[in-house]
């Protein structure tokens, strides 16, 4: 069964996804800088076993999904992914996130736990958890700065996209340090964030993240950040990942706050993008997982 091209809708936006197979519905989505081809490896595996996988571009990553008010706070992009499981006419769904995909995944999870069978979270940990351990891991502080310097609005977009997004190939390279990527799928991600608007959208996210004004600066602030899970979570770390160290991933998945259950496992040979990196790897547990 070939995969097909969909659209998905929330509110005014328009979000394209792939898909492919038929079953329980297996909801995919993608990090940054990435597209919805980030999963191509894993739909043909998850339609063999059963499911009905569909990959979603998030919020902001094409120009029809841009929102006009250029809010992109998890809360709201966690929207996106409900309104996306009602279009496709599920009552409940599995998640797969990677990257930011993976922080998305979580918050959805955490505000309808009722919608979702199962979450499975590559290359990012719980993100209030992350965010707190930043302060106590300098080596991941550092590793994390291109955060910083997202935030410097018009020089990021200017430098991100100079030289024909080489900064963007640099930042594959460094987080997957022994793996080299397709020229094709590192091109799609390249006219991707070419698209009017987009490259700008996609630093939103981490604009959105350090907020001043989101920034949990109170005790029930920080209480609010560490949001239990309560839905049965698979976490993926590739052992050696330039991105999120492996062992501040794990410091940051905590049990207690999945309380429905967290299996942790490192992938071995593998850094960030460890679902294409070690795709049969990765589509074995995951497959395994969901079963």
């Amino acid at each position: 069964m070939p995969i097909k091209q969909l659209a998905l809708h929330h509110g005014p936006l328009t979000f394209t996804a792939l898909a492919q197979g038929s079953g329980p519905l297996v909801l995919c989505l993608h990090g940054f800088p990435d597209t919805a081809r980030s999963y191509r490896l894993q739909l043909p595996a998850l339609a063999k076993a059963g499911y009905r996988a569909v990959s979603v571009t998030l919020r902001g990553y094409e120009p029809a999904s841009i929102p006009a008010d250029g809010r992109y706070s998890l809360d709201i992009i966690a929207g996106d992914i409900v309104a996306a499981v009602d279009e496709l006419g599920a009552a409940q769904a599995h998640l797969v996130g990677h990257d930011w995909g993976a922080a998305i995944a979580y918050t959805a999870a955490a505000s309808a736990p009722e919608r979702f069978l199962s979450l499975t979270a590559i290359a990012v940990p719980h993100p209030g958890r992350f965010l707190a351990a930043l302060g106590r891991y300098p080596r991941q502080l550092a590793l994390s700065s291109y955060m910083l310097f997202f935030q410097l609005r018009g020089i990021a977009e200017h430098v991100v996209a100079r030289n024909d997004y080489d900064f963007i190939r640099r930042l594959w390279r460094k987080w997957s340090p022994d793996w080299t990527p397709p020229e094709a799928e590192l091109r799609a991600v390249i006219e991707g964030l070419r698209q009017p608007g987009v490259t700008r959208a996609a630093l939103g996210y981490y604009r959105a993240a350090l907020d001043p004004r989101a920034l949990p600066y109170t005790a029930g602030a920080r209480r609010e950040a560490m949001f239990a899970v309560p839905v049965p979570t698979l976490a993926l770390t590739g052992a050696r990942d330039r991105c999120v160290a492996p062992d501040v991933f794990t410091a940051s998945m905590n049990e207690e706050d999945f309380p429905r259950g967290l299996v942790v496992r490192q992938i071995a040979d593998a850094g960030h993008f460890l679902h294409q990196e070690q795709a049969e790897v990765v589509n074995a547990i995951l497959v395994d997982w969901l079963g």
